[in-house]
C-alpha cells in the first residue's frame, strides 16, 4: 500500500474520507469563490454576469491543478485565485476581490464540518437507540455493582447500560450545541474589517454566506475565531473518552475469571495461543480514544494567534481537524458493532453476585437497623465487624444470626427479605425511564 497514513484505508468511512479529500476540499474552496462572486455582484461591485462565468470556468479546474499552482507560489489559495483569474476572461479580475486566503478556507471549514458532523450525529444516534433498546431489554438483569473495582451493590445490567444512554445523549446535545457556533462562515477580509468593500462590506458577508446557506460570525480577524475549533475538537474528545469507558467496562467484564459480556466474534484471538477470545473492538475503540484527546492539545494551542493571527494554526489543522473526524467515525462504527455482537452472560451476573454470599447486602440490613433504633454509626461499625469476620464457606445470613444483637433484632424470615438483592435496587426503574426520555428529548431536538 503507498498510503503512509491508516485514515486512508484502515480507520474512518469512506463517506467521512470524501469529506476531507483534496478534491472536497478544493471544491468547497471553489464553491466558496463562486458565493464571493455572487455576493459582489449582489452588492454591486462585479458585474451580475460575472457569478455565471466563474461558475463555468471554475467547473474545468481541479484539486491537482491547484496544488501543482501552489508548488510555484507557495500558496493554496492564492493559486486557485490565480487559475479562476486566468481563466474567467474578463469577469476573473472579480475573482477574490477583497478576500483574505482564510475567508475561503475557514468558510470552507466550516461547510465540510456541517457533513462531518451529520455524519458523527447520525452514528451517534444508532449507538444512542441500540443503548436505549439494550438498557430496556436488560432492565431487572442483575449484576454485581462495583466501586474502586470491588464488590458494591447490587445493580442490573439495564441500569448500567441507561448511564451510557445519558452520557452519549449529552454529548449528542453538545456537539448539537457546538455546532450553531462553529458552523459559521467568515467574508470579511485582510483583517477583518471588510475594508476593501468600504461601505458594502455588511451586503458582501450577507450574501455570499446566505448562498452558501451559513450564518456569518459576528466579528472576526484574518480568521475565524479559534476557540470554536478547539471546542469542536473538545466535544469529539469527550465523545471518544465516553466510547472509551463503555470499551473498558467490556474489556474488563469479559476477563475470564468475570465473564460476564464478551465479543461474541469468530476470529483468531492470538497468533499463538488458539484459546484467546480477545475484545479486539474494544480495545480499538480505547487505543483510538487516547488519539483524540491528544488532538485537543493542539486544537487549544491553535487559540492564541499572534495579533490578527498568524500561520502557526494552519499546518497543524490540516492534520488535526481531518484526523479528529475520522478517528470518531471510526470509532463509532466500531461502537455499533460491538453492541451488535455483544453476548451477555446471565449466568455469569448470577454466579459472580452471589460470590460474597450476600455480604453485599450489608448496606441494606444497616438501613434497616436503624430503622429499628440502632444509630447510624452503631449499626455501620457492626456490619463492618461482622462483614470482615465471616468464616471459610459461611453466608452472610449465617454470620448475621450468630451473632446475638442482630439476631435479638431481627428473624431468619426478616434477614431473609432484607438480603433478597431484587429488594434492594432502588428506583432502578424509574432512573433508566429518565435517561432514555432525556436522551428521546435530545435526539428530537437536532
Amino acid at each position: 500500500m503507498e498510503s503512509i497514513c491508516v485514515l486512508d484505508w484502515r480507520y474512518g468511512s469512506e463517506d467521512m474520507r470524501n469529506i476531507f479529500r483534496a478534491e472536497s476540499m478544493v471544491k468547497r474552496y471553489i464553491d466558496v469563490e463562486k458565493a464571493l462572486l455572487y455576493g459582489l455582484a449582489k452588492a454591486g461591485i462585479a458585474p451580475e454576469e460575472c457569478y455565471k462565468v466563474v461558475e463555468r470556468c471554475a467547473s474545468q479546474i481541479s484539486a491537482e491543478e491547484v496544488y501543482a499552482k501552489e508548488k510555484e507560489l507557495g500558496h493554496d489559495i492564492a493559486s486557485l485565485a490565480y487559475l479562476l483569474g486566468e481563466r474567467c476572461g474578463e469577469c476573473g479580475r472579480y475573482v477574490h476581490l477583497g478576500a483574505t486566503s482564510y475567508d475561503i478556507v475557514d468558510t470552507a471549514w466550516a461547510l465540510a464540518f456541517s457533513d462531518a458532523l451529520n455524519l458523527v450525529l447520525k452514528r451517534l444516534r444508532k449507538v444512542i437507540e441500540m443503548l436505549i433498546e439494550m438498557s430496556l431489554r436488560y432492565a431487572d438483569t442483575l449484576m454485581v455493582g462495583r466501586t474502586h473495582g470491588q464488590h458494591a451493590l447490587p445493580i442490573t445490567f439495564g441500569f448500567k447500560l441507561a448511564n451510557y444512554v445519558y452520557e452519549l445523549s449529552r454529548s449528542y446535545e453538545r456537539l448539537c450545541e457546538c455546532r450553531r457556533r462553529v458552523v459559521k462562515g467568515k467574508m470579511s477580509g485582510a483583517v477583518g474589517t471588510m475594508a476593501a468593500w468600504g461601505d458594502k462590506g455588511l451586503a458582501v458577508e450577507r450574501y455570499t454566506l446566505e448562498y452558501l446557506g451559513l450564518e456569518p460570525h459576528e466579528i472576526s480577524t484574518q480568521v475565524a475565531p479559534r476557540d470554536g475549533f478547539a471546542e469542536l475538537v473538545s466535544d469529539l474528545a469527550i465523545l471518544a473518552s465516553q466510547l472509551d469507558r463503555f470499551a473498558l467496562e467490556i474489556r474488563e467484564l469479559s476477563r475470564p475469571e468475570i465473564g460476564e459480556l464478551y465479543e461474541s466474534v469468530k476470529r483468531i484471538g492470538s497468533s499463538t495461543m488458539p484459546h484467546k477470545r480477545n475484545p479486539v473492538i474494544a480495545e480499538r475503540i480505547s487505543g483510538l480514544a487516547k488519539i483524540m484527546r491528544a488532538l485537543v492539545t493542539t486544537a487549544l494551542e491553535n487559540i492564541p494567534l499572534m495579533h490578527e493571527r498568524d500561520l502557526t494554526n494552519s499546518s497543524s489543522e490540516r492534520i488535526m481537524l481531518p484526523h479528529a473526524f475520522l478517528v470518531v467515525d471510526q470509532m463509532l462504527i466500531d461502537m455499533e458493532k460491538l453492541l451488535s455482537v455483544l453476548y451477555v452472560d446471565e449466568e455469569a451476573m448470577k454466579k459472580n453476585l452471589d460470590l460474597m454470599k450476600g455480604v453485599i447486602m450489608s448496606e441494606a440490613v444497616m438501613v434497616k437497623m436503624v430503622e429499628k433504633g440502632i444509630p447510624r454509626h452503631v449499626a455501620h461499625k457492626k456490619m463492618q465487624e461482622l462483614a470482615m469476620t465471616m468464616v471459610s464457606g459461611e453466608n452472610f445470613l449465617e454470620r448475621l444470626l450468630r451473632d446475638e444483637e442482630v439476631a435479638k433484632i431481627f428473624s431468619r424470615e426478616e434477614l431473609q427479605q432484607i438480603l433478597d438483592y431484587r429488594k434492594y435496587l432502588g428506583s432502578h426503574r424509574k432512573l433508566i425511564e429518565r435517561a432514555i426520555v432525556y436522551a428521546r428529548t435530545v435526539l428530537s431536538k437536532c
